[in-house]
């Protein structure tokens, strides 16, 4: 596949996951308190479903492994906000099943292997262990927001949830400055006003 189409796909998931991020701003700003609109999970969803294509099709591990690890967290929170149901029965199986498929029918077919996983000549050792690292810093505030929901019943985002995004997002930039990716570069670049803009917004809620 041409590098321009893959660089489309990551620069689509990129601005429907800067999309998600504007919009769920501009609502806590006119509210003056974090709000998690329904869109805000439903574009994540679309986003990470968009971002592990992406990351599949240029090899890079730590990419889909950052959206495996959230995706699953998305459609919970879909669930507790009653969105989920909206989507037609076929979709939400194709979407609960798509990330699955694509590992084990990739795998069997060769598309990939762990050589070009975890041995890619473009990523170095070092490289690949700090892009692992920045994904799941940045998935764990995912894992803190759905377990803090679950706590309490509802779809919200603590401020535990900003204090990891900005870390991650931070550690996630340098990755990309390193490996030379722009889809992660333009999207983190972003994220990390918004995460600080989030936290202020919270504190003064508090």
């Amino acid at each position: 596949m041409n590098d321009w189409v893959i660089y489309a796909i990551g620069f689509a998931a990129q601005i429907l996951f800067s999309a998600r991020s504007i919009m769920q701003w501009i609502v806590s700003e006119k509210n003056k308190r974090v709000l998690t609109p329904v869109l805000f999970w439903q574009l994540s969803l679309l986003a990470s479903f968009a971002l592990f294509v992406y990351g599949y099709l240029r090899d890079d591990f730590a990419i889909m492994l950052g959206q495996i690890l959230t995706y699953f967290i998305y459609i919970r929170n879909m669930q507790l906000q009653g969105s989920w149901k909206s989507f037609p029965k076929l979709i939400r199986w194709f979407l609960y099943l798509f990330p699955v498929l694509i590992l084990i029918v990739g795998y069997n077919n060769q598309v990939y292997d762990r050589v070009l996983l975890f041995q890619n000549d473009d990523i170095p050792g070092w490289l690949l262990a700090l892009g692992i690292i920045a994904q799941i810093v940045f998935t764990l505030r995912f894992v803190y927001q759905w377990f803090y929901s679950e706590k309490h019943k509802e779809s919200s985002l603590p401020f535990g949830f900003w204090v990891l995004s900005l870390v991650g997002s931070l550690l996630i930039l340098t990755y990309a400055i390193i490996r030379v990716d722009p889809v992660l570069f333009l999207g983190h670049l972003l994220g990390i006003f918004l995460y600080a803009r989030n936290m202020i917004i919270l504190k003064r809620q508090e």
